[in-house]
């Protein structure tokens, strides 16, 4: 299964649920996202075959990430630009999220091994602005 996470039309964060299983590639992001997001589904002695990819210039404004869930359970709780609080999802074994825009939080609902991977490089506190979670009475899941 695949899930978009959306406010006013624009994409927080693409979910692929353990479970999702489809024949041949597919991708879940557009061509012009600075982040790509794929699935392959390949049957045995299917060749991709050897190849590099080119030197080209891109421009990042954003940092995106995607999470693998290797173990354990995770809630993932979405936030506006603005840091306005929106929704909930929450994600087990084998799952995996693209954060394309918006902000992010996350609670371990158990004892969790995640798998990261980002554009870098990495601009340390630039990066990023951290504000107050959600409070726990107003988690929601819609």
């Amino acid at each position: 299964m695949i899930e978009k996470v959306i406010l006013n039309e624009t994409i927080l964060a693409v979910i692929i649920r353990a479970t999702f299983k489809r024949e041949g590639i597919e991708f879940f992001t557009s061509d012009d996202d600075s982040q790509q997001l794929g699935y392959m589904h390949r049957p045995e002695d299917y060749i991709i075959p050897p190849h590099r990819h080119n030197l080209v210039s891109r421009e990042v404004h954003y940092t995106q990430e995607v999470l693998f869930i290797k173990n354990g359970k995770v809630r993932v709780d979405f936030y506006s630009t603005e840091q306005q609080y929106i929704t909930s999802r929450i994600l087990g074994q084998g799952d995996v999220i693209l954060l394309a825009d918006g902000g992010h939080g996350f609670k371990m609902l158990e004892q969790s091994e995640i798998i990261e991977v980002k554009q870098g490089p990495y601009c340390g506190e630039m990066d990023k602005v951290r504000f107050a979670p959600v409070d726990e009475s107003l988690v929601k899941f819609d």
